[in-house]
């Protein structure tokens, strides 16, 4: 039995509360998490600058030792492992898998699921999953389009597999690295790459299974992105009809006529090519000028009637026998992804129509396509945003190409380059290095980093698209609230609390306690901050009951790994959410199962493989 924890100081009592309010402010939608995190930030810093907090051997906390969190290892790893990836995703080193797999699904779309989800897991071991998933939308996505089925039933378990993949070693998420890292910190034994491989390879074998046979039976069918209700921009000509309304009335007339929308390239008068009218608002438009507009069908059809005029597609009218066509021009979904120059930015900002040479015709975001591609230059983009965009199909391979943007709908190759080898050598380097124990991971990771610099498989351009600012903050931010816990003795009151509630309960029930209490955490909260607030708890749990402390901390991170259940919870079921039209119901529908089978799997596999022995 254990008696009930006395009241915490007050400087504990101040960072729970804090922590609460972190909690809450991470998940707020309307709130930047960069401005949440660095506003945690300063709350911790200032606070104890102001309010100086002196432990029992009598040596001052510094506020300024809550900055160290920019320059901790688990940090620098994570960026070099994400500018690593992005080697990756810029040399087309992946691409192979993604042409094998799209071969396989044409004639066994069975086996090809199982194939993508096994694949899918098994890279995001070793990688960050982003650029797992943006190299596997678009081909589940064309092989859907091809053969006329759902891309829902495939798109979910494909993004769930990769967060499965994920937490099976120390570098497959940014979580694994901050558990480990935050857990060695406090004087436990540093886990190596491989630690708990076996334990999340029996849970991922569950977890595959689930997805292959079950998650595309029981996933809503859900219309993927704008395939169907989107509008298309077509270029035509209206020529003015003696008699009509527009004729020998001024353009700025005709506009206001129009509502005021109408937005005209260029006027053509007579028959000669070089007899054209700059469009100014005070010329005077006369029968048989030809007026040059691109728009939707529905407002072609709108501006002939409302101003007089006749509609042309080159030298026929639009009719039944000639209708809107669009020559050389391709539709494609532009999805915006971690490192994209839209991500925070909006299209009139970063010149898109001048720098693409591409027009954006609308909006999918929430599960909803909105046609705003008039007003769609001033709308901030945020992650998971779906751009229909249309232009000259070689203008869609050019941004393809360049690898800035996630293009899913189009039929250009994706990037690939003679460097792919170099970076696939480089990345496995990395890896092989940390897990023979020859270099600390974030010592091979940058050194890696650095060879892709040198035998040009990136930029520093690309190196910096990689870098996230709101990765970096929420790290910074959850280091900070956790050593705050661990000083203070917050981290021993929540863990006298969480032991006052299983009292009398075996170790195994307590272990299998706090993992749940994990999981449901990350699916609300970022779980990088779940993770390094609950490391200090798992670890004064297992000192409290005089066991090892590293089956608790292994609970811990496979419990914040589990990000299934809501699409907030992790940033690619944003992407996947978006892509497949998904709803927030049905992340709860398909992941929360998911969440209690693991939680199940791993509280019978953890104890069994990790025992649960005296310190």
């Amino acid at each position: 039995m254990f008696d009930l924890p006395d009241i915490p100081n007050n400087h504990a009592l101040a960072i729970l509360l804090l922590t609460v309010g972190a909690l809450y402010l991470f998940r707020r939608d309307d709130i930047r998490l960069e401005t949440s995190c660095l506003a945690v930030l300063l709350m911790v810093i200032v606070g104890f600058h102001l309010f100086p907090y002196v432990p029992e051997n009598g040596q001052k906390l510094e506020a300024t030792s809550f900055f160290l969190g920019f320059g901790h290892e688990a940090l620098v790893s994570v960026c070099a492992l994400m500018m690593a990836g992005q080697g990756l995703v810029r040399t087309g080193a992946l691409e192979p898998i993604g042409r094998l797999l799209a071969k396989i699904w044409k004639s066994a779309p069975i086996i090809s699921l199982l194939l993508t989800l096994v694949i899918g897991g098994i890279l995001s071991a070793f990688m960050n999953n982003t650029p797992i998933v943006v190299l596997l939308l678009p081909i589940l996505i064309s092989v859907s389009l091809r053969t006329n089925t759902s891309a829902s039933s495939v798109l979910m378990p494909m993004g769930l597999a990769t967060l499965v993949g994920g937490m099976s070693t120390t570098i497959g998420t940014s979580t694994n690295l901050l558990v480990v890292s935050v857990a060695a910190d406090m004087g436990m034994k540093r886990m190596e790459m491989f630690d708990f491989f076996p334990a999340a390879a029996i849970a991922a074998a569950v977890a595959i299974a689930y997805l292959w046979l079950i998650a595309p039976r029981i996933t809503p069918e859900r219309t993927a992105s704008m395939s169907d209700s989107s509008p298309r921009l077509f270029t035509a000509h209206l020529t003015i009809k003696e008699g009509g309304y527009a004729d020998s009335k001024t353009l700025a007339e005709v506009i206001a006529h129009a509502g005021g929308q109408l937005k005209i390239e260029r006027i053509q008068r007579g028959e000669q090519s070089d007899a054209r009218i700059m469009p100014m608002p005070d010329v005077v438009l006369q029968a048989g000028d030809r007026l040059r507009i691109v728009d939707t069908p529905d407002n072609l059809k709108e501006y002939e009637v409302s101003i007089g005029a006749r509609l042309f597609m080159g030298k026929h009218a639009v009719d039944d026998e000639h209708p809107l066509v669009a020559e050389d021009q391709q539709l494609a979904e532009v999805v915006v992804v971690p490192g994209s120059p839209l991500a925070g930015s909006t299209l009139k900002n970063i010149r898109f129509i001048d720098q693409f040479k591409l027009v954006a015709i609308a909006l999918h975001r929430g599960g909803k396509a909105i046609d705003l591609y008039r007003k769609l230059g001033n709308v901030t983009l945020q992650l998971g945003d779906v751009l229909l965009v249309q232009g000259p199909r070689e203008n869609i391979a050019k941004m393809k190409q360049q690898g800035d943007l996630l293009v899913l709908d189009a039929t250009t190759d994706l990037p690939h380059s003679s460097r792919a080898p170099i970076a696939l050598i480089i990345m496995f380097g990395i890896i092989a290095t940390a897990a023979f124990g020859i270099l600390p991971i974030s010592i091979s990771a940058l050194l890696g980093v650095s060879l892709m610099l040198l035998t040009k498989c990136m930029d520093w351009r690309d190196a910096s698209l990689a870098l996230s600012t709101q990765v970096v903050l929420i790290v910074v931010a959850s280091l900070a609230l956790g050593q705050a816990l661990l000083v203070t003795g917050g981290a021993d009151y929540l863990a006298e609390s969480f032991l006052v509630i299983f009292s009398g309960a075996p170790p195994v029930v307590i272990l299998s306690g706090l993992m749940l209490l994990l999981a449901i955490l990350t699916n609300v909260v970022s779980n990088n901050a779940a993770a390094v607030i609950g490391t200090p708890i798992a670890i004064s749990v297992a000192q409290q009951l005089q066991l090892s402390p590293e089956p608790f901390v292994i609970a811990v991170l496979f419990g914040a790994n589990m990000s299934y259940a809501t699409p907030v919870a992790y940033k690619t079921n944003l992407l996947v959410m978006n892509a497949g039209g998904y709803q927030f119901s049905d992340f709860v529908r398909i992941g929360g199962p998911l969440v209690i089978l693991m939680w199940l799997v791993l509280s019978f596999v953890v104890p069994m493989l990790h025992p649960l022995s005296p310190s």
